[in-house]
């Protein structure tokens, strides 16, 4: 799942209501397949993509709607009508969300392919994935993103777990042929490691997560690099406990230039999507505070 990192407004700026975003398009499972144990290839389409606008960063992210069955009343852009679709529900029910990176869109099928992280029967979208067939509705929200590599750093460094897999593909895709750097992904076993496109300077390296400690040997082989001279440019998203020691080595011990650096905690051990995202805000706050202290800019 892919989430950007959350905006902070500078202390003593007012923080402004909350910006008008599109409403969902309304597609529908075209093909979907299971791609390692713990991964499952969604492709959605169909004419309701018709008003789907792509983002063109890396990291770009849509927002899977779920909703319980009904009318799906279209307004005249031909998305969804949301207002319509929430008078009908019940007062104790809301629409609930899921983010996902974009692994591709190809513009003339009007196809979105989304990689889903699945747990058995644990979570959301993770069970929908598992379950996904051809014909089955998606509601989706977006796109956004934030973050692309830059073709100015000397070496590039992409670490994430499962959830943040196919943002680093896309980044590893997108980069010069003669890009340097490291990739570091924490996927549960052997049989989630991926062939990946990548330039022949950028090595991968697979780590196999303790699951006592998610995010624990991210950590310990980003600290074990040995650090390149120059200016690095790095991504580091997955679980936030790990994200923020990363975040703060890489800032703190490295000097890593906060334009330089996309860090964000995708998810959090012990709390759920909707927990979590009620409390994103509160801990980039925190963190940017701690580094402002320490006179990072």
């Amino acid at each position: 799942m892919t989430i950007p990192p959350a905006s902070v407004p500078p202390r003593g700026e007012a923080v402004r209501g909350p910006r008008t975003r599109p409403a969902p398009v309304l597609a529908h499972v075209l093909r979907a397949e299971r791609l390692t144990p713990g991964l499952v290839r969604i492709v959605v389409g169909g004419p309701g993509m018709a008003a789907f606008v792509p983002d063109p960063h890396a990291d770009a992210y849509v927002k899977l709607m779920f909703l319980p069955a009904g009318p799906r009343p279209l307004g005249a852009d031909g998305r969804l009508d949301l207002d319509a679709v929430r008078a009908t529900l019940p007062a104790d029910v809301v629409p609930r969300l899921r983010a996902y990176t974009v692994r591709a869109y190809d513009p003339t099928a009007r196809e979105l392919t989304l990689d889903v992280v699945v747990h058995g029967a644990v979570g959301l979208a993770g069970p929908w994935a598992a379950a996904a067939a051809p014909g089955d509705e998606v509601l989706v929200l977006g796109p956004g993103g934030a973050w692309s590599p830059s073709p100015d750093v000397d070496h590039h460094l992409l670490v994430g777990d499962a959830s943040a897999l196919p943002a680093v593909a896309v980044a590893l895709e997108r980069l010069a042929a003669d890009a340097r750097g490291w990739a570091l992904l924490e996927v549960a076993g052997p049989d989630d490691e991926l062939p990946l496109a990548r330039p022949a300077g950028v090595e991968v390296w697979w780590l196999h997560a303790d699951h006592a400690a998610p995010g624990r040997r991210l950590v310990e082989a980003t600290l074990a690099l040995p650090w390149p001279g120059g200016r690095v440019g790095a991504f580091v998203h997955g679980e936030a406990g790990a994200v923020r020691e990363i975040r703060r080595y890489l800032r703190l011990e490295r000097g890593v230039a906060r334009e330089d650096l996309s860090a964000s905690g995708y998810w959090r051990v012990g709390v759920d999507d909707e927990g979590w995202r009620s409390t994103k805000r509160e801990w980039t706050a925190q963190i940017e505070d701690a580094e402002n202290a320490a006179g990072l800019a």
